[in-house]
């Protein structure tokens, strides 16, 4: 935590209120290219996540939103996988000002508990190589890489890779 942490409001809650569904795309959006100059693909891409997160409301996928002094700082969502037992983390996201907060760590937290308790046995996600912070957030709850190769997405060449964790081999952190 950093030194003002303990004098700052962080919640993390369900993206349940108006607007909430709309600032993940928009805040992936604007930062993404921001710091890594990713192109609108990758705001599409977000998009099209949310919006499938939207239209097949089920009781298997779950989304949350961390908030800073009742501000909007972070994301992360919770699917369903084509696979049996299987779900995918998605659309992880820390704004600058809410890092060093632990943020990212409790919002990963929340959708791995929401997985055990829905029954899920095992979660995936997708990234690239150049999002070492969020890397280490999945290693801390024993995610493990388990395919890297190359991608030319978001109007770059990056390194795609996807982590995998067996829930029940891992330790709930």
């Amino acid at each position: 935590m950093s030194a003002g942490a303990d004098q700052r409001s962080i919640t993390v809650r369900r993206a349940d209120q108006p607007g909430d569904l709309g600032w993940m795309v928009m805040a992936h959006g604007e930062l993404y290219d921001q710091q890594f100059n990713w192109n609108r693909d990758f705001e599409a891409l977000v998009a099209k996540i949310v919006a499938d997160y939207a239209t097949e409301q089920s009781s298997a996928a779950e989304a949350w939103i961390a908030e800073v002094d009742g501000e909007r700082a972070g994301c992360v969502m919770l699917v369903a996988d084509d696979r049996p037992g299987a779900a995918k983390l998605r659309v992880l996201l820390v704004t600058p000002s809410a890092r060093g907060l632990g943020m990212g760590t409790r919002l990963v937290g929340e959708a791995l508990a929401f997985a055990r308790a829905t029954g899920y046995q095992h979660v995936t996600l997708w990234t690239t190589d150049n999002l070492r912070s969020a890397r280490r957030i999945y290693q801390h709850f024993g995610f493990t890489l388990t395919d890297e190769k190359p991608y030319q997405g978001f109007g770059h060449n990056l390194v795609g890779q996807t982590w995998s964790l067996d829930l029940y081999d891992s330790p709930a952190a």
